[in-house]
């Protein structure tokens, strides 16, 4: 069972959460806002289970009835509230999982713990009927709403919540992390700190994705033959990357990398500090056919791709339209 003192990150937000226990001042309602993969829902789960704990010294303690409970999530008064539709929470799940079951006493704890993921998927049906919920609580009701975009929520509901932001990992804890529990070596860990920014749960699915890897090849291999490429060719490898069955973020963030080694290499022309030392060699040729002005023009380029692609603008003409900087600028 993952307690308090194994959350990796995020002593800010343990702290807050264990003071809260010790001084019996929990509040009825949460807010865990933070990136998708920042560990919200190890937070929500370990807090849940230390509130559940039968053990007044180390809270959770990972061996008591209720803790085995919490670890099987098999608790009778912890509650994951679920939802059908992908997209978004209903009103009738707020009102089935939530709303008409406070009423009913705990069965064997002191509180019954709601942990609402994706918050922003809530309707504002669903928000008004957990809002009713929140502003009269009964005394052992405890509610942590997980979500990516406190925004989203009404703001009747942010001003009743304890607000607990998630911040990034210390890239020497992901680092470690990875090469003791994922037990990949140091290169193949610093790659996937680059990209992973902080984010441990990205951190260990990149370690781990086999089609990460394959990815990161494709994007390597355009980025070594765009010079010859036509327009033809770039149209061709623009669908190709859309066939990928990931986030696009994750494969500008490549081309993202690629491009601070090349700026970093022109530099400083120290091998050592650069992410894809496997691929030297065509850093250093990137570097000497480009310019710091055209590298820089690259990057911008593949921040605005990625905001363009985030206000849903057409997929292929943004990529197009990036692919057709980069062949411009990186030679």
């Amino acid at each position: 069972m993952i307690g308090f003192d194994q959350i990796i990150g995020h002593k800010d937000v343990v702290q807050h959460l264990q003071s809260a226990i010790r001084a019996n001042k929990v509040s009825h309602a949460y807010i865990l806002n933070g990136e998708k993969g920042s560990g919200k829902k190890t937070l929500a789960r370990a807090f849940a289970a230390a509130l559940e704990c039968e053990d007044d010294e180390k809270r959770p303690c990972g061996k008591c009835h209720s803790c085995r409970q919490a670890e099987s999530q098999n608790h009778p008064d912890i509650t994951e509230v679920t939802h059908d539709k992908p997209n978004s929470i209903s009103v009738d799940d707020i009102r089935r999982q939530v709303v008409e079951d406070v009423s009913v006493r705990p069965y064997s704890s002191p509180y019954k713990v709601y942990i609402i993921s994706d918050g922003e998927k809530m309707t504002q049906q669903a928000q008004n009927a957990l809002l009713k919920t929140i502003e009269e609580p009964p005394s052992y009701v405890v509610i942590i709403i997980l979500t990516t975009n406190a925004s989203a929520l009404l703001p009747t509901i942010l001003s009743r919540c304890v607000m607990l932001n998630t911040k990034p990992v210390p890239d020497s804890q992901v680092k470690r992390y990875l090469m003791e529990h994922a037990q990949i070596p140091d290169y193949q860990a610093d790659i996937c700190v680059a990209f992973a920014q902080g984010n441990i749960g990205k951190a260990v699915q990149l370690a781990s994705s086999e089609n990460f890897n394959e990815i990161k090849a494709a994007a390597i291999h355009l980025l070594t033959h765009i010079k010859e490429m036509d327009i033809t060719e770039i149209t061709a490898a623009v669908k190709a990357v859309s066939e990928f069955k990931v986030d696009i973020r994750d494969y500008l963030d490549i081309l993202a990398v690629w491009y601070r080694d090349v700026l970093y290499f022109k530099a400083t022309n120290d091998a050592d500090g650069i992410i894809f030392k496997e691929y030297l060699r065509p850093i250093q040729e990137q570097t000497r056919r480009s310019s710091y002005e055209g590298i820089e023009q690259i990057l911008e380029g593949i921040h605005k791709a990625k905001a363009r692609l985030t206000a849903n603008v057409n997929f292929d003409l943004t990529m197009e339209l990036l692919f057709l900087l980069i062949k411009e600028n990186g030679e």
